[in-house]
C-alpha cells in the first residue's frame, strides 16, 4: 500500500510540475524575425532567456513610419511563465496605463509551441516555431464554446 501511495504521489508531483511550464518552453523564439502586417513590415526580436525572463519587442511599420511598438516580457513565476505586454504609439506614448500591462498566463507547451491565455480569459495566444526559420503567433477567441485560432503574425528568421 505504501509503494502505491508513493508512486501516486510522485506521478501527481511530476504532472503538476509539467503543467507549470518554464521559460525553456519559449526559448525557441530567440532571434530576429521579419514579417508583414496590415500591408507593412513587422519586425520582432527576442533575447534568449536569462534568469527569470525572456525579453522581446516588435516594431510595426507602414512605409517608413512606425505605427506601433510592442514590448513583451516573459517572466518565470512559481505558477509558470507569464507574458507581460505593453503597446506604444509613435513617440513612445503608452497605450496602457503607466502601471498596467496585458498579462497572459501559461496554459501548456509542446515541441516549439506554447499556449498562453489573457488574464480575463478572453484571448489565447499560441507562439509556434514552424520549421527552422519561421515563427508564427496565433490569436484565439472562443466561438460556440471552442477556441478558434488564426495567424496574427508570421515571421521569417532574419539571417
Amino acid at each position: 500500500m505504501n509503494r502505491l501511495f508513493i508512486i501516486l504521489a510522485l506521478l501527481v508531483s511530476f504532472t503538476s510540475q509539467a503543467q507549470t511550464g518554464s521559460l525553456s518552453d519559449v526559448a525557441f523564439m530567440e532571434g530576429r524575425w521579419l514579417g508583414t502586417f496590415n500591408g507593412g513590415p513587422i519586425e520582432a526580436s527576442w533575447i534568449a532567456p536569462v534568469g527569470d525572463n525572456l525579453t522581446g519587442f516588435m516594431r510595426m511599420m507602414n512605409g517608413n513610419k512606425v505605427t506601433m511598438y510592442e514590448m513583451l516580457i516573459f517572466e518565470q513565476t512559481e505558477q509558470g511563465p507569464i507574458v507581460l505586454v505593453k503597446h506604444f504609439k509613435p513617440g513612445l506614448v503608452g497605450q496602457e496605463e503607466k502601471d498596467k500591462s496585458d498579462r497572459y498566463k501559461f496554459i501548456e507547451a509542446g515541441k516549439e509551441k506554447a499556449l498562453f491565455e489573457k488574464e480575463d480569459g478572453s484571448i489565447r495566444i499560441i507562439y509556434e516555431k514552424r520549421g527552422k526559420d519561421q515563427l508564427a503567433i496565433q490569436r484565439g477567441n472562443q466561438k460556440d464554446g471552442k477556441w478558434s485560432f488564426a495567424d496574427l503574425f508570421v515571421f521569417n528568421r532574419v539571417k
